[in-house]
């Protein structure tokens, strides 16, 4: 009974400890609360910004490097809810450099697109060398955030990952009217947001969204190919 009470007390203090530490992290002039009814999440859909149907496929290239998302057949349990598992593939000069495996759920009320975390493996020299960023919630203090939401508005910010010390980005949307031009076809009225983290202050980078595709740029990786294979 004693070593069971003093692993309960062990646990707790862990639990305590990781909610501080939650608290020290996320900055509370960000969304991260996100309201969801009973059986609202959904593993298929499709959202102005984000497609979630699988066989959809974005690649999108610079000089050296290709980044390919797979929405995949797959569903992932992730914190007692069925998420649907989107791949990253990123290689450099034929390369592999990062594979990770995302869970996303989206909302049938409000088509935003949750955030449920990542397994990853990073690359070198074609051997997995590390699982850096990977997450998940539920586990470890973490909780779902935003991919995106259902209506962007001008000026909104949230967390799309929270999971202390490991993945806190989080999002701003400072554009909806850019003209971005891609190999795969020039767009307008696109979403421009800018991604930050508190674990690497003064670090910001710019994804670009076109309605009914998704992704069209990422940093200067820029939309070469887009469609259900």
């Amino acid at each position: 009974m004693r070593i069971r009470l003093a692993a309960l007390l062990l646990v707790a203090g862990a639990a305590t400890a990781l909610a501080a530490q939650a608290t020290r992290q996320v900055d509370r002039s960000w969304t991260t609360e996100f309201a969801l009814d009973s059986g609202e999440l959904v593993t298929t859909g499709r959202n102005p910004y984000f497609i979630l149907e699988p066989g959809y496929a974005l690649t999108l290239e610079d000089k050296d490097t290709r980044l390919v998302i797979t929405v995949l057949d797959d569903i992932r349990r992730v914190d007692n809810v069925d998420t649907r598992v989107v791949e990253e593939r990123e290689t450099s000069k034929g390369q592999p450099v990062e594979v990770s495996r995302n869970f996303f759920a989206m909302s049938r009320r409000t088509n935003a697109v949750f955030y449920f975390g990542e397994d990853v493996d990073m690359y070198k020299n074609g051997k997995v060398v590390g699982h850096e960023g990977a997450w998940q919630a539920g586990a470890n203090g973490a909780r779902f955030g935003l991919a995106i939401p259902g209506l962007p508005l001008l000026a909104a910010k949230y967390y799309q990952e929270i999971a202390p010390g490991v993945a806190m980005d989080r999002a701003e949307i400072i554009s909806m009217s850019e003209i971005v031009s891609t190999p795969a076809g020039d767009f307008k009225d696109v979403v421009k947001i800018a991604e930050t983290t508190p674990l690497e202050p003064g670090v910001r980078e710019y994804k670009y969204y076109a309605r009914g595709i998704g992704l069209i740029q990422d940093g200067s990786l820029k939309l070469v190919k887009y469609g259900s294979r």
